[in-house]
């Protein structure tokens, strides 16, 4: 499908729907959760248009008369995952930092699920006009006026916590990726480098300690008790913030 000229910015998102004359065989539903299965099961390298295709033993017409390119798919796909964040209800909405903590680890949770996410954040066009992220965005805003910020400040302390539960999870989901990869798990391959790194850190005492009092922990709990702690810390800012505000 050629994208529209008059289209201003090309996204899935911004793209005017075309009336069909006819019902298509497949619904966006059926091609944004082939692709999804696909995306779980093979990774970013094995999605294309013509593997989906094959995946939904559709021609590419049927692909087409819904996605422009592999972009759009991108962005569709980016958009579901993000369907799948819990967000505060009205009710649980006046305690701010435990509604703001809780919808950061469900994104977290989100990514992590889905490690393919990692490798196309960075570059997903309009993920922001998603329906989805959409309904993320107005709930947290929400959330943060309430709790004392303006509007402009709250669409700042948005974008800051955002930007620190992918940079965190990110790094997590590329190291879930290559441990998939290796066909070990996370405690076997921490085992298997510890003398590495042990002997890496001789001649640097502080990592030497460091290392000697993480030896034998669970590294997944570590990995939680990293991300929690740097939550916390972001959260104890927009907290300071909100007093400033006030005063």
């Amino acid at each position: 499908m050629p994208v529209d000229k008059k289209q201003p910015i090309p996204s899935v998102w911004t793209r005017p729907q075309r009336r069909k004359r006819e019902q298509p065989a497949l619904s966006p539903e059926q091609i944004v959760s082939a692709a999804v299965r696909l995306l779980d099961e093979e990774g970013i390298d094995a999605l294309s248009m013509r593997n989906l295709g094959t995946r939904l033993n559709a021609g590419a017409a049927s692909l087409y008369s819904h996605v422009a390119n592999k972009d759009e798919l991108i962005e569709m796909v980016v958009d579901e995952i993000y369907g799948e964040i819990e967000v505060p209800d009205a009710g649980a909405r006046a305690d701010w930092r435990s509604a703001v903590g809780d919808c950061a680890h469900s994104l977290r949770t989100a990514i992590l699920r889905h490690p393919w996410m990692a490798s196309v954040l960075g570059g997903v066009g309009m993920s922001h006009l998603g329906p989805n992220m959409m309904r993320i965005s107005e709930t947290m805003l929400d959330v943060l006026q309430k709790a004392g910020f303006p509007a402009d400040e709250a669409d700042h302390a948005v974008t800051t916590l955002t930007a620190y539960v992918i940079g965190m999870t990110t790094s997590e989901a590329a190291w879930l990726t290559m441990l998939a990869r290796s066909g070990k798990d996370e405690r076997e391959w921490m085992e298997r480098l510890w003398p590495a790194a042990e002997e890496a850190a001789q001649d640097h005492p502080q990592l030497r300690e460091q290392y000697a009092s993480l030896r034998g922990k669970d590294p997944r709990e570590m990995r939680d008790d990293k991300f929690a702690y740097g939550l916390q810390r972001v959260l104890d800012g927009l907290a300071g913030r909100i007093v400033r505000i006030s005063e």
